[in-house]
């Protein structure tokens, strides 16, 4: 009979745990709200500014959802201060004055940032110079270094190449006697990378990322930044710098590509050309490396405006369908979300938004396996953040009048 009991208890108990461990109050959201920082963290919202700023890139937590770190215009408006914001003591400290990208170690809370085309590492207390002429750079994954890159320049006899480097932080980053020792050459880019007919001019080389096991690097090469508005080139290499590979055309401003978590397969927004030429030739793709096969998506009439990898099978898009672009707002097509599998033969749609309302920037959360994503009319800067489970299920508002947001965990 006692052991009747027991078990009674367990099953009793059980619903109630697996319900608490995708419940969204494990999950820490910064946002921007009415010029103002929030917080919303076991569901308790709270503004943590005292002043309305015009707050410049995105939120980021460290590692350990310890801190936030954002930035902020200055006193004039060239000045671009990056500040971290403690959770447990509540207090904001200004890291840098005129700093930009600024990114945390993916392992332990010192954030890395340029200024004037030197990436410093700050412990929180102070800053030190870690290396010269950076254009772009990434934390490796197990944070013992960078991957970095150095832009072309233009020199009488036309543009140099643009170079990417390694350096390693295995030895310190603190009062360190030389900012070229640890810095070593991975591959010099072509002047212009080719992929069939299309052929970009090489300038700058960013959006570096680490593939799940850090044997592949992805970038995007663009040219002029005119003409990066319409075509830029997606690449990847080895971490060996022995095998460069020219992938697919994409533009920079739609969304990042992005690994998915576990396996060598970057999933990315291929086609160029900017939305007001039409919302069109915006195709879902997946490559894994390093196989030469890529596959495509999305449906014929169908663009993709943002995706998230929900695990290394599938993933979430914000899709529309394809039409001319107008200067009429309410006759631009609006995006739902559909649940998509790499074999591309099992595609859902699980959002059904409100008419001139549509589903932009999915972002899924293993953790509690719930994908979030902001609906808004296309014009307006906010939006209400919504939640529901990754077949569209139990969707309902989270948050509202939101501007920018960042999720803990993310991933």
């Amino acid at each position: 009979m006692k052991v009747l009991q027991v078990l009674i208890v367990l099953f009793l108990l059980l619903p109630i745990n697996i319900h608490a461990e995708a419940a969204p109050s494990n999950v820490k959201v910064a946002f921007i709200r009415d010029e103002h920082l929030w917080t919303k963290i076991n569901n308790k919202e709270e503004r943590i500014s005292d002043k309305i700023a015009e707050y410049t890139s995105s939120l980021m937590w460290s590692y350990d959802g310890s801190m936030l770190l954002y930035q902020k215009k200055g006193q004039s408006d060239t000045q671009n201060e990056i500040w971290v914001y403690n959770i447990q003591t509540r207090q904001h400290q200004l890291i840098f004055s005129n700093g930009y990208r600024p990114k945390w170690s993916p392992t332990e809370n010192i954030v890395a940032f340029k200024s004037d085309g030197v990436l410093n590492i700050s412990d929180l207390k102070s800053f030190y110079n870690f290396a010269l002429g950076v254009d772009d750079y990434e934390w490796r994954l197990d944070g013992k270094g960078f991957i970095v890159s150095s832009s072309a320049d233009l020199r009488p006899k036309g543009w140099t190449n643009p170079i990417l480097y390694t350096i390693s932080i295995t030895d310190g980053y603190k009062n360190l006697k030389s900012l070229t020792e640890h810095v070593k050459e991975l591959f010099v880019i072509p002047n212009q990378v080719q992929k069939g007919e299309l052929t970009v001019m090489a300038i700058n080389a960013t959006s570096l990322t680490y593939s799940p096991n850090q044997k592949w690097i992805s970038f995007i090469v663009s040219p002029t930044a005119s003409l990066a508005m319409d075509s830029n080139m997606l690449c990847v290499i080895s971490f060996d710098g022995q095998n460069f590979e020219a992938i697919d055309e994409v533009i920079q401003y739609l969304d990042e590509p992005k690994w998915a978590y576990k396996k060598n397969i970057l999933g990315y927004i291929a086609g160029g050309g900017r939305i007001v030429f039409g919302f069109k030739n915006k195709d879902l793709k997946v490559k894994e490396l390093p196989s030469s096969t890529t596959f495509n998506l999305t449906p014929p009439n169908y663009a993709e405006l943002g995706f998230t990898w929900v695990n290394n099978h599938s993933l979430i898009v914000s899709r529309v369908q394809e039409r001319e672009w107008s200067n009429d707002p309410s006759e631009r097509p609006k995006p739902s979300l559909y649940h998509l599998n790499l074999n591309g033969k099992n595609q859902t749609k699980i959002t059904t938004p409100p008419k001139n309302y549509g589903d932009y920037q999915p972002k899924f959360l293993t953790p509690i396996q719930k994908v979030t994503w902001i609906r808004k009319k296309e014009t307006d800067f906010i939006g209400d953040l919504w939640m529901a489970d990754s077949n569209g299920e139990n969707a309902e508002p989270w948050i509202r009048n939101v501007a920018n947001y960042s999720l803990f965990p993310c991933h």
